[in-house]
């Protein structure tokens, strides 16, 4: 596993946010990002060296990475109706940028168009990348405490409006405006209960080719979960809908 996030944190990073770093002077970067430019050429350079790694790996180990998924999700918060064709999972990182655009954007409308409607379930599993994000995996064991307490989904979306705000006291605070036990959620979370059910999800992240967050699974419901198409990465809102209208998602 230490060996799969070297790679997925550099992975969930946009290669062009760091390439104009080089061209910029030193003292400037580190001012403006905390790195000099010889640091951002270093990042670079690693990052060429893992993606011709990963390709000499896929051509070494023969198919590419699978584009399809089954997943039991048995025993996981659901949003929506349990009789919804089509489900669609994503496995999320709540202080990931990508999936709070997401969460702002384009999951309200799906929410409206097709979670209320009856015709999307909607499931939330955990894949923090803690090697970039600290406190994502805090958060992800938050989100499971809230539930103990019947707050996961409001949790969940706080936390995903507020991803620089994941620290315990900040977590307590969200806790104590949804009217939570505040002391029973705050020891849940520094017992770490649910640290073992959060990397599990990461190991199920990892089987099915999650390379990135936000990913997520889409297609037709079965009776322990769903059997649908793998999507990697932020997608506008009409493909998503493309990925929910597809033939095969809802037989």
């Amino acid at each position: 596993m230490k060996n799969y996030f070297r790679y997925a944190k550099f992975a969930a990073v946009p290669l062009i946010l760091l390439l104009p770093l080089g061209a910029q002077d030193s003292k400037k970067n580190k001012k403006d990002t905390g790195i000099t430019s010889e640091q951002a050429q270093q990042i670079l350079d690693e990052l060429r060296e893992i993606k011709d790694l990963l390709k000499a790996q896929a051509e070494k180990n023969g198919p590419p990475q699978p584009t399809r998924a089954k997943l039991d999700l048995t025993g996981f918060q659901m949003l929506g109706s349990k009789d919804a064709p089509v489900t669609m999972v994503e496995f999320t990182d709540y202080q990931c940028p990508y999936c709070q655009r997401f969460h702002m954007t384009v999951f309200n409308e799906l929410k409206k168009n097709f979670i209320d409607t009856g015709k999307v379930r909607f499931y939330s599993r955990d894949l923090p990348l803690d090697s970039l994000h600290p406190n994502a995996i805090r958060a992800a064991q938050a989100a499971r405490c809230a539930a103990d307490q019947g707050q996961y989904w409001r949790m969940r979306d706080l936390m995903g409006l507020n991803p620089d705000k994941l620290d315990m006291d900040n977590l307590a605070k969200a806790a104590g405006s949804l009217s939570m036990d505040t002391n029973a959620f705050r020891t849940c979370v520094e017992s770490q209960k649910y640290k073992e059910a959060v990397q599990s999800d990461i190991l199920e992240a990892m089987k099915i080719g999650a390379e990135a967050t936000p990913t997520f699974v889409i297609g037709k419901s079965t009776p322990q979960g769903v059997d649908g198409e793998l999507v990697v990465g932020l997608q506008p809102y009409s493909e998503f809908v493309k990925a929910i209208s597809k033939p095969e998602a809802a037989k």
